[in-house]
């Protein structure tokens, strides 16, 4: 295996090197008070395709992937705790918000073609490894009992502290919101909550050496990372957004532990936007996967739409971006059906090596372009390329397309066309032809009349 991607902390692209027989992944998890939106979703993704180009060179993956059910700060509301706040507004026990949030963001995996990390290990039920590591980092002189009873990480205790994002402590100015508003116990302004004093709070708190109280966010993934995977990562996956100040933070909690760098390359997928604007729920432009197939479309449509575009690269996403690959699709599933049954896999190294090259999925796609539409490659060898590139891009290409009656409109429109082509109105025809292709249908004439096909 030759994979090679873009590493955030050296800024560099670096070649992926496991330090066992088994490549080793954490991917930061949903914060389940609420549905992942696509814009999460692409991150999920990235983490798919990069276990799944491991595997199909040969390699095996042990993918960790948390899941938060322990709140943190909400962005909506300064100071608002997400679990709790969801919590009340849907007048249900957190824990119940959690675990309904928690299987909708599997059943979205599920239809994304996601493969199932190793272990999903929850913040809630990791509580030991979180104080036995707050414990040892109070032992190396690494965090400290803040005045207000709150367990804080000494930034300035670590020397290489800004390394991921770029940012100097020196130029951090006081007041950058990091996870709670009222972390006033702390001794320098960007030091951050490892354990959280519970004050008044009554709801997801826990027993600790400190008191009663609760976890900080970044301290979460670093003890289930740490001890998922034996205290080395290989490769950590995230959002761009976690880059600063989650997994900077995380990187300094990890590598203080052990007294080493515990993770050798960090991947991060870049921002997504939604027809030109970021998605927030202030914008009233936050899209779901079940939104995708409210309207029809097939959720791998989204997938390959991510695919269509580097996972590094800020993307736009459009409903049309979405409703023309589903188109492609359907007519990529048509040809797989035209081409043969057989499940015979043929490795394409031109596809192969486009993955490798930091994740190149375009130019990846435009491989599988080429052999759909060259005549020098049998369409049994055919089938079989596809085959084996559909072990990457997971679209289901080999899928029967389930046969779509026409609406009582299109019914109409493929009537009037035929009168207007007896009647030789060919700018007539071709309009019609045009209305009806953007309905989803191919039209073929021929000396007998009109043929249609769902495209």
């Amino acid at each position: 295996m030759t994979l090679s991607i873009y590493d955030t902390l050296s800024r560099t692209v670096k070649a992926l090197s496991s330090t066992k027989s088994i490549t080793s992944m954490y991917c930061c998890g949903p914060t389940v008070y609420r549905d992942a939106h696509v814009g999460n979703l692409r991150t999920f993704i990235l983490s798919d395709l990069i276990r799944r180009t491991i595997e199909i060179s040969g390699g095996t993956v042990r993918l960790i992937q948390n899941i938060t059910d322990v709140g943190h700060m909400s962005e909506d509301v300064v100071g608002e705790d997400k679990m709790l706040s969801q919590a009340a507004a849907e007048k249900k026990d957190p824990f119940d918000i959690a675990r309904m949030y928690e299987a909708r963001f599997h059943k979205d995996l599920g239809l994304l073609n996601v493969i199932v990390a190793d272990e999903y290990p929850r913040a809630s039920e990791s509580i030991d490894l979180m104080i036995t590591m707050i414990t040892d980092l109070i032992a190396k002189g690494f965090a400290y009992v803040g005045s207000d009873n709150s367990i804080y990480f000494d930034a300035q205790a670590f020397e290489s502290y800004g390394q991921i994002s770029g940012n100097r402590l020196d130029a951090l100015k006081p007041g950058h919101r990091y996870e709670y508003s009222d972390e006033g116990g702390k001794r320098f302004h960007a030091d951050w909550a490892l354990w959280k004093s519970a004050g008044p709070r009554t709801e997801m708190v826990w027993d600790s050496p400190w008191g009663t109280g609760f976890p900080g966010w970044h301290i979460e993934c670093s003890a289930m990372s740490m001890e998922f995977l034996n205290n080395h990562v290989d490769l950590h996956v995230g959002g761009i957004d976690l880059r600063f100040p989650h997994h900077e933070n995380e990187r300094a909690q990890s590598n203080a532990s052990i007294d080493s760098e515990t993770v050798d390359l960090w991947v991060h997928g870049e921002h997504l936007l939604f027809e030109g604007r970021k998605m927030s729920k202030s914008s009233g432009n936050v899209v779901l996967l079940s939104d995708v197939i409210a309207r029809g479309l097939d959720p791998l449509a989204l997938r390959l739409c991510f695919l269509e575009n580097r996972f590094r690269a800020q993307m736009d996403l459009t409903w049309e971006s979405i409703e023309s690959a589903d188109t492609t699709l359907s007519k990529w599933r048509k040809k797989m059906a035209q081409w043969g049954d057989s499940p015979k896999k043929l490795v394409d190294q031109e596809f192969l090596n486009s993955l490798e090259k930091d994740l190149d999925t375009p130019r990846a796609l435009q491989r599988i372009r080429a052999v759909e539409k060259t005549d020098e490659i049998s369409d049994a060898d055919k089938r079989a390329i596809f085959m084996y590139a559909d072990e990457v891009l997971a679209l289901n290409l080999s899928r029967r397309e389930i046969s779509k009656n026409i609406s009582v409109e299109q019914e109409r429109l493929l009537s009037a066309r035929l009168t207007a082509r007896k009647e030789k109105r060919w700018g007539d025809s071709d309009a019609l032809r045009a209305e009806l292709e953007s309905t989803g249908l191919e039209i073929n004439d021929s000396a007998d009349g009109q043929e249609w096909s769902w495209r």
